[in-house]
């Protein structure tokens, strides 16, 4: 009987086929990695050329997978800020988005909500969806679209083009910023970015990259980043689930300025 390992590692494979089909690698964002980064004076020991603990500010990001937090046991454990999965799509609301939003809000956690485009809405329909379900609040981090090739989707069979969704993802950052006042910020992987964008594409928008295998500067050269997504298995007081910790690419003086700023 073939092992689980073996088992992955054939569907990663058939993942990553069907995605060269389309252009687009879903091998870029690496395969989750072994290993707890929470815990402090430990982290992931293969990052080469620079390290989460190099930073001073962290956080993490949530959806229903994460199940019921205790946000209080998170805000103890240092956490900084945290990004909440609200929508996907023009029709999927994510079911624990407004018990994470009020909740993390209660802890004095600085929270912001995200995106996840789906890329077979047209993007107004899935702007009006976010609008509809994530409050306008002065005190919240800036929203996230959430950008990412989905080549292994069931019911989204659309081959990306380059400049169309370039185009797209202008018509949905202009709308967020429009609707909340704060300039949006951007999550890509590495396979998406390196199909969609450039160091010099979207330049004016703070970039959130993914990325746990290497530090930024290798799989995202020259590319300015403001959040790095590190970790997808780390281990946080207050959260039952394995989960995704991201580290603010500054000082915590500067992040105090980033946080008047948003």
């Amino acid at each position: 009987m073939m092992s689980k390992r073996r088992v992955f590692a054939r569907v990663v494979a058939a993942a990553c086929a069907v995605a060269a089909a389309l252009s687009l690698s879903a091998c870029g964002s690496g395969v989750p990695i072994v290993g707890d980064a929470s815990r402090a004076g430990h982290g992931n020991s293969h990052f080469v050329g620079g390290h989460p603990n190099d930073y001073e500010i962290h956080g993490i990001d949530v959806s229903k997978y994460q199940g019921a937090i205790d946000w209080d046991a998170v805000k103890r454990s240092g956490v900084k800020f945290a990004w909440i999965k609200a929508t996907e799509g023009g029709d999927h609301l994510d079911e624990k988005f407004m018990e994470n939003w009020a909740l993390a809000a209660q802890a004095g956690v600085p929270r912001g909500a995200y995106h996840f485009v789906y890329w077979c809405r047209p993007p107004h329909e899935e702007m009006a969806w976010f609008k509809q379900n994530v409050p306008v609040d002065p005190d919240a981090l800036p929203p996230v679209l959430d950008v990412e090739a989905t080549p292994t989707s069931k019911t989204c069979k659309r081959r990306l083009e380059r400049e169309t969704v370039l185009a797209e993802m202008r018509q949905m950052l202009v709308d967020m910023e429009r609707h909340y006042g704060k300039r949006p910020v951007i999550y890509v992987t590495v396979d998406f970015y390196e199909a969609m964008m450039q160091p010099n594409e979207f330049s004016d928008y703070p970039v959130w990259v993914r990325s746990t295998k290497y530090p930024p500067h290798v799989k995202y050269p020259g590319r300015r980043w403001t959040f790095w997504q590190y970790q997808s298995d780390g281990v946080v007081p207050g959260v039952p689930a394995k989960i995704d910790r991201n580290a603010f690419h500054g000082s915590k003086k500067q992040w105090e300025a980033w946080l008047q700023g948003k």
